[in-house]
C-alpha cells in the first residue's frame, strides 16, 4: 500500500506561491475543486484526519462512492502512488501551510500566522516546501 502521509512535518508553501496571506479557494461554477474540498476537511477539523484520509474523501466524493464501496474502494486507490500535500493548491496556490503531527494528523496553518513562523523555524520537525506550480 502507498501512502501520502507525512509525520512530525510542515509542509511549507511553494516558492513560487502567488499569495501572502492565506485564501479559501474559490468556488468556481458552483462545484467545489478538490481544493475547496480539502479545505473544508482540515480547516474544520485540524488534527483530525491523515493526509491519506483526506486525500482518499476527496476522491470517495468525487466520484460519488457510498460508505459500503469505500473501504474497498480505498484499497483500490492506494494500490498506486497518489500525489501528497506537496502539490495540494492549498500550499502551492491558496498560502497555506500543513502541519503533520506525529500521528500523521494534518492541520492548515496561514501563511501570515504567527503559527507558521513558529512552525517554520521549529527544528524538531522535518521540513519541506510544496511543489512549484511552474518550472525554474
Amino acid at each position: 500500500m502507498h501512502t501520502t502521509n507525512y509525520y512530525d512535518t510542515f509542509i511549507e508553501i511553494a516558492d513560487d506561491c502567488p499569495v501572502g496571506r492565506a485564501e479559501v479557494p474559490p468556488i468556481k461554477g458552483g462545484k467545489k475543486s478538490a481544493a475547496n474540498l480539502q479545505f473544508e476537511l482540515v480547516h474544520q477539523n485540524p488534527y483530525q484526519f491523515t493526509s491519506d484520509d483526506v486525500v482518499f474523501e476527496v476522491f470517495a466524493q468525487k466520484q460519488d462512492l457510498t460508505d459500503s464501496e469505500k473501504e474497498e474502494g480505498r484499497n483500490a486507490f492506494f494500490s498506486k502512488g497518489q500525489p501528497c500535500f506537496r502539490a495540494s493548491p492549498l500550499p502551492k496556490r491558496y498560502g497555506w501551510g500543513i502541519h503533520s503531527d506525529a500521528e500523521g494528523k494534518i492541520a492548515l496553518v496561514a501563511v501570515e500566522s504567527d503559527d507558521y513562523q513558529k512552525l517554520a523555524e521549529n527544528k524538531k520537525l522535518k521540513h519541506t516546501k510544496a511543489m512549484r506550480s511552474k518550472r525554474a
